[in-house]
C-alpha cells in the first residue's frame, strides 16, 4: 500500500507553528502514521499535485484562505478533488478541505450567517450517519473543535449530510462513496483551540460572542483522533 497523501492548503498561526508544528504535523500524528509513510505537498506554496494513484489516501487540510477567494491553487486542487473522489479514492476534507471538496462537486459554500465558529462545541450526528464507515461507530453527540468563517450552505448533489449543530448544518458530509468532509478539526486539540480564539478575539467580541466562555468551555477531546486513525485503518485496508 502506498503513503498517504496530505495537501496542505495553508499554515496554522506563527504562534501555533512556533511551538506545536503545522496543520500537517497534527494529521499526521493523529493518522498514527510514521512521517515516512506520509507525503506532505504543499498545494498554497505552489507544489505540484501528484497522481493519486500509489497512494493510501488523502487528507485535505485546513487553511487561513477562503474557498470563495477562487485562487488558482485552490480551484486546481479542486478540480484535481473531483477528479479523485469521483474514481474511488479515499478522500478526507478538514474544514476549507470540506468546503473545497463542497464547491469543486457543486455545493454552495460561503460566510456563515451566524459569523465565526471557534472553540469546542457540540455536534450532533445525523440518522444517515448510521453504518457509515467512517463516522457511523461515533456516539450520536460528540464534542469537537471548531474554528472557521465560512460553512458549506448547500450541499452538492448526491452528498448526505452526516452531522450537524445549530451553528452549521453540514459539520460532516459524505460526498462520494469513499469521500468525507467534516467542518470541525480532528487534528485540534485544546491548546490550539484556545490561541485560535486569543488571535480572533476581537473579531469574535464584535461578533457578540463570550470569548472567556469560549475559552473555559475549550477542552481536550477523543473524537479527532478516533476520526484520523479510523480513516487511515479503512485507508489501509483498501
Amino acid at each position: 500500500m502506498g503513503a498517504m497523501l496530505v495537501l496542505k492548503m495553508g499554515s496554522t498561526l506563527a504562534s501555533l507553528k512556533s511551538r506545536k508544528g503545522d496543520f500537517e504535523s497534527w494529521i499526521i500524528a493523529g493518522l498514527g502514521l510514521p512521517p515516512t509513510d506520509v507525503e506532505v505537498v504543499d498545494v498554497a506554496a505552489g507544489q505540484p499535485l501528484p497522481h493519486a494513484d500509489g497512494h493510501a489516501g488523502v487528507v485535505v487540510s485546513g487553511s487561513h484562505a477562503m474557498v470563495t477567494d477562487r485562487r488558482d491553487w485552490s480551484e486546481r486542487a479542486g478540480e484535481w478533488l473531483r477528479e479523485n473522489a469521483r474514481a474511488g479514492v479515499p478522500v478526507l476534507g478538514i474544514c476549507y478541505g470540506h468546503q473545497l471538496l463542497a464547491h469543486a462537486l457543486g455545493g454552495e459554500v460561503g460566510d456563515n450567517p451566524k459569523g465565526r465558529e471557534f472553540g469546542t462545541v457540540e455536534v450532533t450526528m445525523e440518522e444517515s450517519a448510521r453504518g457509515d464507515v467512517l463516522l457511523g461507530s461515533l456516539p450520536r453527540s460528540v464534542r469537537v473543535h471548531v474554528g472557521h468563517t465560512q460553512s458549506i450552505l448547500k450541499l452538492p448533489p448526491g452528498a448526505v449530510r452526516l452531522a450537524s449543530n445549530p451553528w452549521d448544518h453540514n459539520q460532516a458530509a459524505r460526498f462520494a462513496p469513499r469521500a468525507w468532509g467534516v467542518q470541525f478539526h480532528p487534528e485540534f486539540d485544546a491548546e490550539i483551540v484556545r490561541e485560535y480564539i486569543r488571535h480572533f478575539e476581537g473579531l469574535l467580541q464584535e461578533e457578540g460572542q463570550d470569548t472567556d466562555s469560549l475559552r473555559v468551555l475549550a477542552e481536550d477531546t477523543p473524537v479527532g483522533g478516533l476520526i484520523l486513525s479510523r480513516f487511515s485503518r479503512l485507508c489501509q485496508a483498501g
